[in-house]
């Protein structure tokens, strides 16, 4: 079963639809009995960082959350995947979850419009990575963000170009980040996630 986290921030019903659409079994959840047995994890975001961190922590979970998360995986979506990281600067400089190394920035897209939102090509950098099992090099997926994920190559599965790098998909351990919506981009999107969903079995 795939807790998705419900903090009161998240766009959890284009996620839900998504997995029922693939047949994967899910709970919309801030319980913490739910989290413990949960077999995988997605944190989705739309909106702030600060208020985003801010609703998560009044959850209670957080800790119990990055104690699971060392033998479960963990989808971060959008602003979700944002909340790994180290801080963001949106706004005010806030602490994330500390799950990846690096911070979230202003996207630099000199000469482009921000929010950088549509669809974007893959440029895969880790093919070993296990959600890209069956996506291919400049496949396509939807993207609606003005802050970007800065981090190092090693934690880099993908990228797309817009004004330059873009941070697409992430990976350290089980856990994993796609600034892009994966329930919002087609096919593609759904290889994404029921590779994810193949890894809470």
């Amino acid at each position: 079963m795939i807790a998705i986290i419900d903090y009161g921030a998240g766009n959890l019903f284009s996620v839900k639809n998504a997995l029922e659409y693939l047949g994967l079994p899910y709970l919309i959840t801030n319980d913490l009995k739910d989290i413990q047995r949960a077999d995988g994890y997605i944190l989705p975001g739309v909106g702030a960082f600060p208020f985003a961190m801010k609703q998560l922590a009044a959850t209670g979970l957080v800790e119990e959350i990055k104690e699971q998360v060392k033998k479960k995986p963990l989808l971060g979506i959008c602003l979700g995947m944002q909340m790994l990281f180290e801080e963001s600067s949106e706004f005010e400089v806030c602490k994330g979850l500390g799950l990846i190394p690096g911070k979230v920035d202003m996207l630099k897209a000199e000469g482009l419009k921000i929010p950088h939102m549509g669809w974007n090509e893959l440029n895969i950098h880790n093919s070993s990575d296990p959600l890209l099992h069956g996506v291919t090099e400049g496949d396509c997926v939807y993207f609606v963000h003005s802050y970007m994920a800065y981090t190092m190559p090693e934690y880099l599965s993908a990228s797309c170009c817009y004004g330059g790098c873009v941070t697409a998909l992430v990976k350290n351990g089980n856990v994993f980040g796609a600034q892009f919506h994966p329930e919002k981009s087609g096919e593609v999107g759904l290889q994404i996630l029921k590779n994810f969903g193949g890894l809470t079995k």
